[in-house]
């Protein structure tokens, strides 16, 4: 019985620390990037929706920041993919 409630808390423990790892290793990503692929990640992150792929956020913060003038149009896809592999993280933690 012992164990049993061991291996129990042991397993919530684990599960519990790696839906608290998302966040963390996708600031950690972020914190990696160039200073235009963190300006769609700065950007994007508070639109990301749990369970949701943020490819449609990403799309749209990086068009409105390059029509802004505040993101070249060259290179911008690379950096949104950049920033997207971290917005990633946020979901699930990988």
């Amino acid at each position: 019985m012992r164990v049993m409630i061991a291996a129990f808390l042991g397993l919530a423990a684990f599960s519990g620390g790696q839906a608290l790892a998302g966040p963390a290793e996708a600031r950690a990503c972020a914190d990696a990037l160039s200073a235009e692929s963190r300006l769609i990640y700065e950007a994007a992150a508070p639109e990301v929706k749990p369970g949701e792929k943020p490819a449609g956020v990403i799309r749209a913060k990086t068009r409105g920041l390059v029509m802004s003038g505040k993101l070249p149009r060259e290179g911008a896809e690379a950096r949104a993919e950049a920033a997207g592999a971290c917005l990633l993280k946020l979901n699930n933690g990988s």
